[in-house]
């Protein structure tokens, strides 16, 4: 349901903000274009998938993504991805859609995101195609997998003929739908927000055939050991025998490796560390649930560990929630023109039931394009993910999270490691608001962070504005000061009872896609 069930049936040209797609029934895409300010043209054909879509039994919605001006990539929903050279698109005269490539790539999938770039002078499209699976192996879950297929398609040269081929695949799975997932623009990572982690299938398989014979004897074996970790330290857990005492017990601390033993058996755990150790000053004591304490204190503080022991697969990881104290001083506290300075942003006590949420805790992964190993690890604890929105085509979407009762706007820059997620706009109160609009869809934002909007599954569509400064005298009765700024909500009620399938953002205006109609809103005037 989350993949498929909520898809947004209408698609935002980020390249020519006054054109939206949709694919109708018939598999035609149709193009709509802004005219004069808010008049529409009529729906104007495009292209036509040449596939007969009604032969496929199990078939998704079609998909496209706009990597840069001048291309698409289109899934018709059965499998097949289109690669399509378009000319400038919003220039009527010059607007061709031409494929120049297609294959058949197994079960039915739906783009989740491309990318166009040009590396030694050879033109390549990257795709990530979003794949829900039986999985055969999982008897005790849901039965169902989550694949990320990175498809490389690259400018091939053959006899002086130019031709586009897939030059490379990487797949990727998981247990939850990722809530962002998106390819570096220069193909070189990737990252994924999701509930629950993704791995390397080829990684997977060669730990399979190394590990084969020990995996056998110890199938679905408990971990070894658990660990979290802060800005500054680490803390092992491991279980120990009961008739294990404290002389029992070595443990090893080194600037880069640690060993544990307990009497005279083989290690309990040993290796290399992911990043060095202040040993002089880790420690270890036994708990009373007769469990071995171990803290190790970090000599590069703030860098998060995606494994503890390199190499090593015997433990397990537990999230914690530090993405708070990462987002602590970006709260409306900055942002608001008058914010109260005594009061704290928001009291727990105080949060509804509506602003309860399943997933607890979502992790933010950066993946090497050529390894696949995990780079970046951010826990976001109970920083809902709330929404994607691209606010420069040539830079990677940026992804939403609620911070107590605010939103956050986070722009991801993979070519600045120091700073490679950058706050850029706070939405006051948005996330306390959308937590009670239990009948919520969409939510989209303006590319210039001008206002935020929300809309239902039926009718209502509700606009938060930025504060803005008053053009008259207004004062707070209660507190007997000056307000200087106001942030106005506006709601839309639409003349349709048709479910809304597809909703855009931009500067200016909202598009709103029912089966039958679409809705042009007017938010801002254009300079």
């Amino acid at each position: 349901m989350r993949a498929f069930g909520m898809y947004n049936y209408l698609h935002l040209d980020s390249w020519s903000q006054d054109n939206v797609y949709y694919v109708d029934q018939s598999g035609r895409v149709m193009n709509l274009s802004v005219t004069l300010d808010t008049s529409l043209q009529k729906p104007r054909e495009v292209f036509r998938l040449p596939a007969d879509l009604t032969a496929c039994d199990n078939r998704l919605c079609a998909s496209i993504y706009f990597p840069s001006s001048t291309w698409v990539t289109l899934s018709d929903g059965t499998g097949r991805l289109y690669l399509i050279k378009t000319g400038k698109r919003g220039d009527s005269a010059s607007e061709k859609w031409e494929i120049v490539f297609n294959e058949e790539l197994g079960s039915p999938f739906i783009v989740a995101h491309s990318v166009s770039f040009v590396k030694s002078g050879t033109h390549s499209v990257a795709v990530l195609l979003l794949r829900v699976e039986k999985d055969e192996l999982d008897t005790k879950g849901s039965g169902f997998h989550v694949t990320l297929e990175w498809v490389t398609i690259a400018e091939m040269s053959k006899e002086g003929d130019h031709q586009y081929e897939i030059c490379r695949k990487r797949v990727l799975q998981g247990k939850s739908v990722p809530h962002y997932a998106a390819i570096e623009p220069s193909g070189d990572g990737l990252m994924i927000l999701t509930y629950k982690p993704f791995k390397s299938i080829q990684q997977e398989e060669e730990k399979l055939v190394e590990n084969d014979d020990a995996k056998t004897a110890n199938e679905k074996k408990d971990p070894l050991y658990y660990w979290q970790q802060t800005e500054d330290d680490v803390t092992i857990t491991i279980h120990i025998p009961q008739d294990i005492t404290k002389d029992d017990i070595k443990v090893h601390f080194s600037p880069e490796n640690i060993c544990v033993t307990l009497k005279d058996q083989p290690p309990l755990m040993e290796g290399k560390l992911h990043s060095s150790v202040d040993h002089e000053s880790c420690t270890w004591i036994i708990k009373e649930n007769k469990s071995l304490e171990i803290s190790l204190i970090k000599k590069n503080e703030g860098l998060r560990w995606p494994e503890l022991i390199i190499g090593d697969t015997n433990g397990e990881l537990i999230m914690d929630t530090e993405m708070s104290e990462c987002l602590m001083h970006l709260t409306s506290e900055e942002m608001n023109p008058n914010p109260e300075k005594e009061n704290p942003p928001c009291n727990a006590q105080e949060l509804e039931e509506c602003d309860a949420f399943l997933e607890d805790s979502a992790t933010l992964c950066r993946f090497d394009g050529d390894t696949l190993q995990v780079t970046h690890v951010i826990n976001l604890g109970s920083n809902q993910y709330l929404f994607s929105a691209v606010v420069d085509p040539r830079e990677m979407p940026c992804f939403c999270l609620r911070h107590d009762v605010d939103a956050l706007l986070w722009q991801p820059h993979p070519d600045q490691p120091e700073n490679m997620w950058e706050h850029i706009a706070t939405f006051n109160a948005l996330g306390y608001v959308q937590a009670s609009k239990q009948d919520k869809k969409f939510m989209a934002c303006a590319p210039d962070y001008s206002y935020s909007a929300l809309c239902e599954c039926l009718r209502r569509v509700f606009i938060y504005r930025q504060p803005a400064p008053l053009s008259t005298v207004l004062y707070n009765r209660k507190e007997g000061r000056q307000v200087g700024q106001v942030a106005k909500q506006l709601v839309a009620t639409l003349e349709a009872n048709d479910p809304i399938l597809g909703f855009q953002a931009t500067n200016e205006r909202l598009f709103v896609l029912t089966a039958k109609t679409l809705f042009l809103i007017k938010v801002n005037t254009g300079n």
